[in-house]
């Protein structure tokens, strides 16, 4: 099977149950960026420091997957595949994991930057990829709308980066950069 197919020379692609889509529709522009999300997780997790959270982050890539299903689809098309629908569970499980990775930090004092450690930064790319996606996601769900299981998730999983970056932080034994206004 050739990898390349000439349908996007002409600035269309197909989706689960529509052929020539423009790649200027918003469900293209939320899923690209959810695709997007999922490699810098997937970079994440082959950091050291993260490799008690590398089963989890690999749960989340595969709910990032079903979360571009969703979107790279047609209402009609859904009904047809068996695929994993973003669930209130899947939404306590981020939460918990925040909570549990909240124990290890120190209290939040002042707003951070991003940058205390290659990792640390990596996760903050990753976070604000993922509130990118959020905001593309909403979007679309204006015109198409998406369930609300989805939205949630995307929001509490910026949460959840944003966690992971202070506890690389931790883990590498460096301090956060707190915000210092003129």
């Amino acid at each position: 099977m050739k990898i390349y197919t000439g349908i996007g020379d002409e600035g269309k692609t197909n989706i689960l149950g529509e052929n020539g889509v423009s790649k200027s529709e918003s469900r293209i522009e939320a899923y690209g960026n959810v695709d997007e999300l999922n490699s810098y997780i997937g970079w994440i997790s082959t950091f050291e420091t993260v490799s008690e959270y590398k089963p989890q982050l690999r749960e989340i890539q595969n709910r990032l997957f079903d979360i571009g299903t969703e979107l790279a689809a047609t209402e009609d098309a859904l009904t047809k595949l068996k695929f994993h629908r973003i669930e209130k569970s899947d939404i306590e499980k981020l939460e918990l994991s925040i909570d549990e990775m909240t124990t290890t930090l120190p209290d939040l004092k002042a707003f951070i930057l991003p940058g205390s450690c290659a990792e640390n930064a990596a996760c903050h790319i990753a976070r604000t990829v993922c509130r990118r996606a959020e905001r593309s996601i909403v979007l679309h769900h204006k015109h198409h709308p998406v369930q609300k299981e989805l939205l949630v998730f995307m929001n509490r999983l910026s949460d959840y980066l944003f966690t992971l970056a202070r506890v690389v932080s931790v883990k590498k034994g460096v301090s956060e950069i707190e915000w210092k206004s003129k």
